[in-house]
């Protein structure tokens, strides 16, 4: 490992060597494993030496109140990985500021609601049949045969790409969120416009009524989007859409198979589905941002000096006691504003599919409860998870009689 230089302004009680990417316990329990970092950072904030060297914001007002700061703190760098920020040059994702908005409201348009009230027949109607073609076996390893493919499906039918093209897709998403260091950065970006640039460079003067098209018939600063403009567009949209509703959907199916008592509420109260979509939302967070400071931070006794890179795990604010009460409980009587956790952003950051991903959880649970009887994690079964910008299980294996 590199020697990295510990900075004047940092503590030396708060330096630590954690990679983020291999946090200690991730692999069996990714949430357990940030929840310790709670102890280590009392004041908000630790540096660890690992991937060039940052801090790592761990309370939960610390996290959410850095999050929300667009003014001290820039999206510019994206990640802790070095170079990846510089490479990939994300839009809106990595944009601040009146260049960040133009961006973001073109975009928000091609999320409109009714685009997505549009799309749930189609959610409905895949949810339903991943199940139905499940049902009979009895079993499954639920993240590669539905929590994979439903949430990915859904959003390669939403940009027009062949649905089968997922099998080549995922493994380059996580390859952004969680890098194994078997792909350069470059690689990835080459790779990703590789496959983007015959599929969206059409687009941009002959758009269709696909999500990218209806991105690129809105004008930016009153012109037409370049192809560069519309390449970096097309990266953000597609490494978001890859990952995070999946993610989510397999930490929910992991909560109903280990907490009988929840999964047979929502049963029995079918019209509790769409708070428990809420509260799955924030008991289960998988991202975290990276924050680069254009200027110091001073949060209590501790500075974010100008150049500094902060990460922020969502998961450090979400179950934080300080935060939310109670917050490890599963509870449905917490009147849970999506807006309040942190899962999905903050501010002018929060993520633009947010209604698109509640509403696909909300249709899993619909479909799923009603097709798969009681469920539990298989016998013998060991649920296995993988940390990084977006933690995720990699294996679930569950059954039901």
């Amino acid at each position: 490992m590199d020697v990295i230089d510990i900075p004047a302004h940092v503590p030396p009680h708060l330096v630590t060597d954690i990679n983020i990417f291999a946090l200690p316990g991730a692999e069996t329990d990714y949430i357990a494993a940030w929840l310790a970092l709670q102890e280590r950072g009392p004041d908000g904030l630790i540096w660890t030496t690992a991937n060039g060297g940052h801090w790592i914001g761990t309370r939960g007002d610390v996290v959410r109140s850095l999050w929300a700061d667009t003014t001290r703190l820039s999206n510019e760098v994206l990640a802790v990985v070095p170079g990846l920020g510089e490479a990939m040059q994300l839009i809106p994702l990595q944009q601040d500021g009146a260049t960040h908005k133009t961006f973001r409201d073109a975009v928000m348009k091609g999320f409109a609601g009714r685009h997505i009230a549009a799309l749930e027949p189609q959610v409905q109607a895949l949810a339903r049949e991943l199940a139905q073609g499940l049902v009979a076996r009895g079993s499954c390893e639920f993240m590669s045969e539905y929590a994979e493919i439903l949430p990915v499906d859904i959003f390669l039918s939403l940009i027009d790409v062949p649905v089968g093209d997922r099998l080549h897709l995922r493994p380059l998403a996580a390859q952004l969120v969680r890098p194994d260091g078997s792909m350069g950065v470059i690689e990835l970006r080459d790779a990703v416009d590789d496959y983007l640039r015959p599929r969206i460079v059409p687009r941009i003067t002959n758009p269709g009524s696909d999500l990218f098209s209806r991105i690129l018939a809105e004008p930016v600063h009153g012109r037409p989007w370049t192809e560069d403009e519309a390449l970096r567009m097309a990266r953000n949209i597609l490494f978001a859409g890859l990952d995070t509703v999946a993610a989510l959907v397999g930490m929910t199916a992991m909560h109903l198979a280990l907490h009988p008592q929840d999964q047979q509420l929502l049963r029995d109260n079918p019209d509790l589905i769409p708070a428990a979509a809420d509260e799955f939302t924030r008991r289960y967070p998988s991202a975290s941002v990276s924050r680069n400071a254009v200027e110091d931070v001073q949060v209590g006794d501790l500075t974010i000096r100008k150049g500094d890179i902060v990460y922020l795990p969502s998961v450090l604010h979400n179950l934080d006691a300080g935060s939310f009460d109670d917050p490890m409980a599963f509870r449905l009587d917490r009147k849970l504003n999506p807006t309040h956790h942190t899962t999905m952003g903050v501010g002018a950051h929060r993520c633009v599919g947010a209604g698109l991903a509640r509403m696909e959880l909300i249709v899993f649970l619909r479909e799923w409860l009603a097709i798969i009887p009681p469920f539990t994690i298989a016998p013998g079964g060991r649920i296995a998870m993988k940390g990084g910008n977006v933690g995720t299980c990699t294996h679930l294996p569950i059954a039901w009689a």
